[in-house]
């Protein structure tokens, strides 16, 4: 990054500095690396890996409580997550990416908040950030690289809007719901009316963390698959049923090849034969993009709408998955909703990941208490 080294912001697990715009871009970049962040369904967004890296780099300019920290966060995922699930249906979601229009709005308010800008200034940020939404869903056909920069580009252009606003810059207060907001870029403008942040339980309850390494829509039918066990080479067939929102995502119904990564995490049906042929969820299983077992699994599977799914979704994420076996049996494990990753099993995960754990994680459990937050990077 050729503008690192010269600001007050740092990228997380090295002694790089840069700028907090340029600090954010990266951090977001890496937290969305494995695929396995924070989901909200609702919104189709995953809010986490921008608000986060905003709000982390801007405490760094400045001094923050830790309860302004958690109040901005609050606040973001509540309007990033209104506003998604207002805008984003099955065909918006077809051309646009989610946490790329979701992500620097939230952010932008989160880091508002934080800063305890007055009324004109954070509408500012949030105008701002709205100028500067938008990700292409084009990338899930070749696995590339476009989704992990989504985030990266939310994030910079999230604390940008913030900085603007701070130092007087003055935008449009109807950014998102005139007749030439954001609303009517993506032809919702029947939806206005849907965004109700703070109208109920708060969105941020609404947030998960995956269990597996790999696209919202494959989390279900992943465990479902695991939850069967039986010898792979036993099977000779496999149906999968789910939503039609899963069906119909981007690179969620691709049955392959696969040359990237990236495009076996966003295909259900290489994520339910790489659960079924290795019995576990583990990140090793995406390396294998030629393993034969895979291949055989993925050429006997069928993927269906199921109008039960279809119904519940966004407030439960079904799945069922049905083998039948070389004997004629068939066996099937029926899912309601995903099992989300435990707060022990995450804090396990982050422990393997990070080699000094215990402090970070001291840091976080006492958060409210924190009287400079910018410690924590």
């Amino acid at each position: 990054m050729g503008r690192a080294g010269n600001g007050p912001a740092s990228l997380i697990g090295t002694r790089v500095r840069a700028s907090a715009a340029e600090a954010a871009f990266a951090n977001a970049v890496l937290g969305h690396g494995l695929v396995r962040e924070d989901m909200h369904t609702g919104s189709v967004s995953h809010l986490g890996i921008v608000i986060f890296p905003t709000l982390l780099a801007l405490a760094q300019s400045r001094k923050v409580s830790g309860l302004d920290f958690i109040r901005g966060a609050v606040c973001g995922y509540e309007v990033g997550a209104s506003v998604g699930r207002a805008l984003m249906d099955q065909e918006t979601v077809r051309i646009f990416r989610p946490t790329g229009i979701t992500g620097p709005l939230g952010a932008a308010v989160a880091g508002s908040r934080m800063l305890g800008f007055t009324e004109d200034a954070g509408v500012s940020a949030l105008g701002l950030a709205a100028n500067a939404t938008v990700g292409l869903n084009e990338w899930p056909a070749s696995g590339a690289d476009d989704m992990f920069f989504h985030a990266g580009f939310a994030a910079r252009n999230a604390v940008t809007a913030v900085e603007l606003a701070e130092l007087g810059a003055f935008a449009s207060e109807t950014a998102l719901d005139g007749a030439a907001g954001l609303f009517a870029a993506v032809r919702r403008t029947h939806r206005i009316t849907a965004v109700t942040p703070f109208a109920g339980n708060l969105e941020i309850f609404s947030v998960y963390h995956k269990p597996a390494p790999a696209c919202n829509y494959a989390q279900t039918a992943c465990q479902a698959a695991l939850a069967i066990g039986v010898n792979s080479e036993d099977i000779t067939g496999v149906q999968i049923k789910c939503s039609a929102a899963a069906i119909n995502y981007p690179g969620c119904n691709a049955p392959g090849p696969f040359q990237r990564i990236l495009q076996a995490k966003m295909s259900i049906h290489f994520c339910v034969a790489a659960t079924l042929a290795r019995r576990s969820i583990e990140e090793s299983n995406y390396r294998l993009l030629d393993d034969p077992e895979i291949a055989r699994l993925i050429s006997v599977t069928k993927l269906e709408e199921d109008p039960d799914f279809t119904h519940a979704y966004p407030g439960a994420q079904g799945s069922e998955v049905i083998v039948t076996l070389r004997n004629g049996k068939v066996l099937r494990q029926r899912m309601r909703d995903l099992v989300p990753a435990t707060p022990d099993q995450i804090r396990a995960r982050f422990r393997s990941a990070a080699g000094a754990a215990k402090p970070i994680e001291e840091i976080v459990d006492q958060l409210d208490q924190a009287e400079d937050v910018g410690s924590i990077v």
